[in-house]
């Protein structure tokens, strides 16, 4: 699959581009091998090329790859970048289709072709030198020139490509022509969930290579768990002595090749990630080599490291930035993955395609088990029933292959790999088998995952995405149903095998909800082995409107003809890197140390696979209704990996309200990716119970003219709602039954936005039967229903009040033909936009819902109404606070409202109606009115994942029945009333 330069020259006439359309690898590069740096000299050619862009290949400019080619009129363009990230064309986003029709290998002659010229010098001390010129990425293709003679053709967007150019290469002035293709044969095993973004967008440089060089290297090093021994192997490719040095081990100046047993070496876990650093040394050179001691086996169905079974609490992880598309800065790849541990992520799963170098050079050092993913998807195809898809045609065997070995070559140093994987949604063929067998006979260390081998005839564990909690829990037991295209041996070998969601919990939007319960799955049962969430980055392109303000973009937005909208703005941190309610739900749910307390003790679970808690002091704070009372330190003696423990909790004052402990589990010391009193883990035990607020009454209704005056209250005579609370003016509260959808909402086979849209929650309309005073109560029976159906919902509104509050009981009785559930069963009601600052004490400091509340807890927050926003890239329902017992809204002279829960409600709070947030778009569509709007709400109905994945479980999902609730409103300064 090589060829020299001379051979490609004489094999390929200028401007030919046949191998386009070729299915065959590029052509002319040298064999791939082991990404390392060296003493050598480096050349690096990162900067800013001469660009010009042609919207096909025949209008691409002739013979601009001669080194006299004048190229002053062209542009300017940084490399690495995306050149639609930088004003040349548009970026254009599709999950599953192709964005071209699909005629393999054929591509549209409308093809932009980006032509790129770097004119570069050469030392002196490189005369009559040998030399290599490296790309680490190019999308999609490209075809290389230097000083005017072809070097070959580049495919494999995401693998790297090197030439010798030992013949073309001058000391001197130097020119690089590359002529990049948008489009290529190989764009078809390209139909990764992303952003189509051509360019060359990882490293370029010119290496020396010493006459005593190294070519390539293979680290074998294994940990024997039970002696604890280190065996350590290097295969060497060199043209003259290798020799090894390993200070820390005692390793100094041995051939290379010699096989070393070292005694009680320290392993390399994710936990521990211990690394050696040694040199590989010859005459001329000195490569650094970071050597991380460790065994993967599957043992009695289940994935092993070092002799212990692992759980994965992973994600999956594109690489994307907001602003530089693919070309991702090292530093915002370090603070993806420090962010990563600080949320107790072990685990990455690199979707779709080998990560830029420099990731897994970090990946080692902090510490991720890794599946590294070859540069494969051909997921348009099964719109076609798979017809013609390359997995299974000879043809593109080589292609498939040679993407394998590229990504074996590149990254079999790295320690943090612990599977190595052949793809993504190319469904199965024998292409795929040939990737596999290949691979097993090049590194047998590390096992083999391919989700779409569902029969697992030619992987090492059972893969699947977006299974039901239901359908984990027969896989854990070993029994799901069989296969259908097997026979009973080879369904037998599978339930075998370890379990791993490669994909979970689709991070779209508002969600993932029911997280905890594949957790629970995944701790009880052996087999399951954990998972990946669905993914770690919004990838959102930061844009700004012509007034400046900034939004991200999705797809859809740079006008592309076919697109698959917002799907690509589904991860656990937004695009600017922030974390969202979701990845905050995410580390709560995997904390690896789970305490529970009762009965005046706390029992401590170690969930680590390697280490004991020794890293961790366990801190406590005692709150009276939210207010701290009394803190210290919980003797916890280290707790090994897999064992609990159980302390007695500390003696503790008495408090006269709603009372809390909290423990935390927090850092002892500075760790690499965070700092001394980081919080791991925490638990809440309750130790006073909150004493029940006395119902306002005693005051009588009294009418008024056009309205009645109800203690602080005023309320319209007609309607029976409430207009004036205390000096605040008011508007409602009256039942609310909908929502902005979110993307869960909208997503699966049967989206239940279709169900509450389609049967009219969205415009329910209210017709007030009678208004009737009482000596002690105001009593309002209204009917709720959408229009032109035939259901609804009684619904009677019972007010009580004293001088200063009022206390409402409201019971819904629907009837009729109900949809199966509904968004929320709640109140709405609106205030003045100078109400701007929040107090409540309930769970927060976040926004939680059903099946999305473990992050959160107990206390008292300050916030302000904007602040209680959570700005998804998609607008959707948002920023509801879960189990408040009080909530003060009030603006800067502190006149507002408190609202307390009977026992508990939930709040929301924003400066657009629910209306507003359901036809926007983008944040930017949100404009503050003159209200902010309140929702106050018995219940609501789960988030899910039904974007991609499992709708709401059953314990979750809020069924449209009669329901009563109780909440009471102050007003704020409180004012008693004279007379």
């Amino acid at each position: 699959m090589t060829s020299t330069p001379d051979d490609v020259s004489a094999g390929r006439a200028a401007g030919a581009t046949g191998y386009l359309e070729d299915p065959a690898p590029g052509y002319g590069a040298l064999p791939p091998r082991c990404t390392f740096t060296s003493t050598a000299a480096r050349l690096p050619l990162d900067g800013d090329w001469r660009f010009h862009l042609a919207p096909t290949v025949g209008a691409a400019p002739a013979g601009f790859q001669l080194p006299d080619y004048d190229d002053a009129g062209w542009d300017l363009l940084p490399v690495p970048s995306s050149w639609p990230m930088h004003g040349h064309g548009r970026p254009a986003y599709t999950n599953v289709v192709y964005p071209f029709p699909v005629d393999p290998p054929y591509v549209p002659t409308d093809n932009p072709t980006g032509s790129f010229r770097r004119v570069f010098d050469v030392p002196d001390t490189w005369q009559d030198t040998d030399a290599v010129l490296r790309f680490d990425g190019v999308d999609s293709c490209a075809r290389v020139w230097l000083n005017g003679r072809e070097l070959g053709v580049i495919k494999g967007s995401r693998l790297p490509s090197e030439f010798s150019v030992r013949e073309a290469l001058k000391v001197g002035e130097n020119v690089l022509a590359v002529e990049v293709h948008q489009w290529s044969a190989g764009s078809y095993l390209e139909d990764q969930d992303m952003w189509w973004l051509p360019g060359i967008f990882r490293s370029v440089a010119v290496v020396r290579r010493p006459p005593a060089s190294i070519t390539d290297f293979f680290v074998h090093a294994d940990f024997d768990h039970l002696s604890c021994q280190g065996t350590l192997r290097i295969e060497v490719q060199a043209d003259c002595p290798v020799r090894l040095v390993i200070d820390e081990l005692g390793i100094t100046d041995r051939p290379a090749d010699e096989v070393f047993v070292i005694d009680d070496v320290e392993p390399w876990t994710a936990e521990t990630p211990r690394l050696y650093d040694g040199e590989l040394v010859t005459d001329d050179e000195r490569v650094p080599i970071r050597i991380g001691f460790r065994t993967v086996a599957i043992v009695d169905g289940q994935l092993t490291v070092n002799g212990r079974p692992i759980l994965i609490r992973g994600v999956n992880r594109h690489e994307h930035h907001p602003d530089f598309g693919r070309a991702v800065p090292t530093e915002a790849m370090r603070e993806d993955l420090l962010l990563m541990k600080r949320h107790n992520v072990n685990a990455i799963r690199t979707s779709h395609y080998p990560p830029h170098p420099a990731m897994l050079d970090l990946c080692d050092e902090l510490g991720f088990w890794v599946i590294d993913e070859c540069d494969l998807e051909t997921h348009g195809f099964h719109l076609l029933d798979w017809k013609r898809n390359p997995s299974d045609d000879p043809v593109w065997a080589p292609a498939y292959l040679d993407r394998m070995h590229r990504t074996v070559e590149r990254d079999k140093n790295h320690p943090s790999i612990v599977l190595w994987s052949l793809g993504n949604e190319s469904h199965t063929g024998a292409n795929l088998a040939a990737m596999a067998n290949w691979t097993r006979d090049r590194d047998s260390s590390r096992p083999i995952h391919y989700e779409g081998d569902a029969a697992c005839e030619y992987v090492d564990v059972y893969s699947r995405m977006y299974a039901s909690p239901s359908e984990v829990e027969l896989i854990g037991k070993r029994e799901e149903e069989q296969h259908p295209n097997v026979d009973a041996a080879t369904d037998a070998k599978r339930r075998s095998m370890p379990f791993i969601l490669c994909e979970y919990g689709h991070a779209m939007g508002n969600g993932p909800g029911g997280l905890s319960e594949y957790q629970e799955l995944f701790e009880r049962y052996p087999r399951c082995q954990g998972g990946f969430i669905w993914e770690w980055l919004d990838h959102g392109i930061r844009q700004h409107t012509a007034d400046g303000r900034e939004f991200f973009a999705y797809g859809g937005d740079f006008g592309e003809p076919i697109h698959d909208g917002n799907f690509v703005i589904d991860g656990l941190v937004f695009p600017n890197r922030t974390p969202s309610p979701g990845l905050l739900e995410f580390k709560k749910v995997i904390e690896p140390v789970v305490m529970n307390g009762a009965d005046g003790s706390l029992v401590i679970e170690n969930h680590y696979d390697f280490v004991t808690t020794a890293h961790l002091i366990f801190r406590w704070t005692l709150e009276s209704e939210g207010e701290p009372v009394a803190d210290g330190l919980l003797a916890v003696p280290p707790v090994g990996a897999g064992q609990r423990h159980e302390v007695a909790l500390p003696k503790l004052p008495r408090t006269d309200a709603e009372s809390w402990l909290t423990v935390q589990a927090v850092l002892v010391a500075d760790e690499p990716w965070a700092a001394a009193g980081h919080e791991v883990a925490w638990t809440q035990v309750q130790v006073r119970r909150r004493d029940p607020e006395p119902t306002p009454t005693g005051r009588r209704p009294q009418l008024r003219s056009d309205h009645i005056v109800f203690g602080p209250g005023v309320f319209d005579a007609a309607r029976g709602e409430l207009r004036r609370l205390g000096g605040l003016e008011v508007s409602g509260p009256r039942l609310d039954l909908w929502r902005a959808p979110t993307d869960n909402d909208r997503g699966g086979e049967h989206p239940e936005e279709g169900w509450w849209r389609g049967n009219g929650l969205h415009r329910l309309q209210h017709r007030t039967i009678d208004v009737k005073l009482g000596r002690t109560e105001l009593v309002v029976h209204t009917r709720v229903a959408p229009p032109a159906l035939g259901f609804g919902a009684y619904v009677t509104y019972r007010w009580q009040a004293n001088e200063t509050g009022l206390a409402l009981t409201v019971q819904v009785e629907p009837r009729g033909q109900w949809p199966d559930s509904v968004p929320r069963i709640g109140l709405r009601m609106r205030v003045p936009s100078t109400v701007d600052s929040v107090e409540f004490f309930g769970l927060g400091p976040g926004e939680s819902y059903p099946d999305s509340d473990r992050a959160v807890r107990v206390g008292r927050y300050q916030s302000t109404v904007d602040a209680w926003q959570t700005p998804y890239v998609f607008p959707q329902e948002n920023g509801n606070r879960s189990g408040v017992r009080w909530a003060q809204l009030t603006d800067a002279d502190g006149l507002g409202l408190r609202i307390g829960g009977q026992p508990t409600v939930n709040v929301a709070a924003r400066r657009w109606t629910t209306e507003d947030l359901d036809a926007a778009r983008h944040t930017t569509d949100l404009v503050a009115s003159d209200h902010v709007h309140v929702n106050i709400d018995a219940a609501l109905h789960g988030l899910g994942t039904a974007a991609c994945g499992p709708g709401v479980l059953p314990a979750y999902q809020l069924r449209p029945v009669d329901t009563t609730f109780a909440v009471t409103f102050s007003a704020l300064p409180v004012e008693i009333e004279e007379g």
